[in-house]
């Protein structure tokens, strides 16, 4: 039986925001914290912290002659290839994510993958038969956003288009709304536990997904 039917799912998570203190970074505690608890593994790649270089450059971009991918790019996806799902947490700024993310989605995420690829939804990214997770946050409430369209926008943007373009095996969104210098202990309290519960969702969905693996495998080498 090979060794990844026995290793526990793994969570590349990518966080892209500016303050070491932010609700945001609360968000990635607590998600690695209970993705810990389930015995999975996390790795946390923390994009303000590290200094990425979200520019992405002419040479980068997939042309008739090939791509050369950046000392950078290349180190950053052998420390994120193989993870069984990818979160990504950030807050929306002017209806979009930070230019730090949409940097790191175009120089790493989609690292050589061509315009023809992703009209034919066959880009090959780390993303590729994977799990994909956004979770958002806004200092403006849900119903607000919802009247501007902007978190379906988002959705779409972020979600569907790089689930359909990058082949990924899935691709799911938590939106926390409200969140402002001072709110309540309560009201992080509250916004923390809605994360538990989605990191425990995903935890499960993971662990039955290798299990079911582990028994295919299983299958097959005694056939």
């Amino acid at each position: 039986m090979s060794q990844q039917a026995f290793a526990s799912p793994r969570h590349v998570v990518v966080l892209a925001h500016p303050n070491a203190d932010s609700f945001n970074a609360s968000v990635v505690r607590t998600y690695c914290e209970t993705a810990c608890s389930c015995g999975q593994e996390t790795i946390v790649r923390d994009l303000y912290a590290m200094d990425f270089n979200p520019v992405l450059t002419d040479d980068e971009r997939p042309q008739k002659q090939g791509v050369r991918l950046s000392p950078d790019v290349e180190a950053e996806l052998a420390v994120i290839r193989g993870a069984d799902i990818y979160t990504f947490v950030y807050p929306i700024w002017f209806a979009m994510p930070p230019a730090m993310m949409i940097g790191y989605i175009d120089r790493v995420i989609g690292a050589g993958v061509t315009a023809r690829a992703i009209q034919d939804r066959a880009g090959e990214s780390v993303l590729s038969g994977q799990h994909m997770l956004n979770i958002t946050s806004s200092a403006t409430r849900d119903v607000w956003l919802d009247e501007q369209g902007q978190v379906q926008s988002l959705r779409t943007l972020v979600g569907d288009y790089l689930r359909n373009a990058l082949a990924a095996r899935s691709c799911e969104h938590l939106h926390l709304g409200g969140v402002v210098e001072g709110n309540s202990k309560r009201f992080v309290d509250q916004a923390l536990y809605e994360v538990f519960e989605r990191a425990r969702k995903v935890c499960a969905m993971l662990a039955a997904e290798r299990h079911a693996g582990s028994n295919r495998q299983f299958s097959a080498d005694r056939s």
